[in-house]
């Protein structure tokens, strides 16, 4: 299997020389074919590989358990509670996934673009509030001030309010 992956990872590169250099112009829709082909096989290839891991280790794991279990039959040991989770799906591999059409890169844009100016919106929003609560805060303080200041000249100049 190693073998099959390594001769079409070489082969295709040797191929994509030997086009190179020998410069046959013809039969790209071909070429084109074969490559796809050739991609289909190799990922499908790939994929059975990893299968077949999977399965494998799978069954270890099972003989595993099994071992354990007739130990803890034997020696009457009990089992630990466990939260058994469900088989996880399969995470699609990065290098394989489906690429995203045109609509959807769209969409995505659109999106963010919202969230942009839902951002911005908040912000806003925020800076207007703390600017009402500011001003509220100076207005209740502002005749504490005045209180303060006059406070201030009639110690300087006690005769102020005796003026004749």
């Amino acid at each position: 299997m190693a073998a099959f992956i390594a001769k079409q990872m070489v082969g295709n590169q040797l191929s994509a020389v030997k086009g190179a250099v020998g410069g046959d112009g013809g039969d790209d829709g071909d070429d084109k074919e074969k490559a796809e082909e050739e991609e289909r096989e190799r990922q499908e290839a790939i994929k059975e590989a990893e299968d077949r891991r999977k399965e494998k280790h799978r069954k270890m794991e099972e003989e595993r358990e099994k071992m354990r279990q007739d130990i803890r039959d034997k020696y009457n040991i009990k089992k630990k509670e466990e939260i058994v989770e469900a088989t996880p799906q399969e995470e699609p591999n990065p290098l394989m996934r489906k690429k995203k059409t045109p609509e959807e890169l769209a969409a995505e844009a659109e999106q963010e673009e919202l969230d942009d100016f839902t951002n911005m919106f908040f912000r806003c929003f925020i800076s207007i509030i703390n600017n009402i609560q500011n001003n509220s805060t100076r207005k209740r303080l502002q005749p504490v001030q005045e209180q303060h200041q006059q406070q201030h000249q009639l110690q300087k100049n006690p005769n102020m309010y005796y003026k004749i």
